[in-house]
């Protein structure tokens, strides 16, 4: 039977992107990303909120835009797989786990200049659209 390892989230960056370099040149790109659930608290009815913490990594080109571009605080879309790695502590000899997430696409979200999109900017059309009678909606 086949599987699906697909993961889409959006978020906004704990911190500023950290790029390194593989020996053979290859970028590799770490981001920490928060995404927030809100809800209701039923018995209290007072608003609550949990924050999740992901690891992201991007390689090659996606890496290059994403140290160039992305900062802290910035909101995208990242959509990838999951992926867990396995090594050695170094000093004790245990074995450590890290869930990560590797993206295949990543989108700056929020534009430029203080979060606002190409859409929130422009100035309204201040030509009326066309009406008819004939349209059933």
């Amino acid at each position: 039977m086949a599987s699906v390892n697909k993961v889409i989230l959006v978020g906004n960056l704990g911190r500023a992107p950290e790029v390194r370099y593989t020996p053979d040149g290859a970028a590799i790109c770490n981001v920490s990303l928060a995404t927030t659930s809100r809800w209701k608290d039923k018995a209290s009815g007072e608003p609550r909120e949990e924050t999740e913490w992901h690891r992201v990594v991007m390689r090659g080109r996606l890496a290059e835009i994403a140290g160039e571009y992305l900062k802290k605080g910035g909101s995208i879309y990242i959509e990838g797989r999951i992926k867990t790695r396995k090594w050695q502590d170094k000093q004790s000899g245990a074995d450590r786990y890290a869930t990560e997430i590797i993206a295949d696409q990543m989108q700056m979200l929020g534009g430029r200049e203080g979060g606002a999109t190409h859409e929130q900017t422009r100035s309204p059309s201040h030509t009326a659209a066309p009406t008819d009678p004939d349209i059933p909606f």
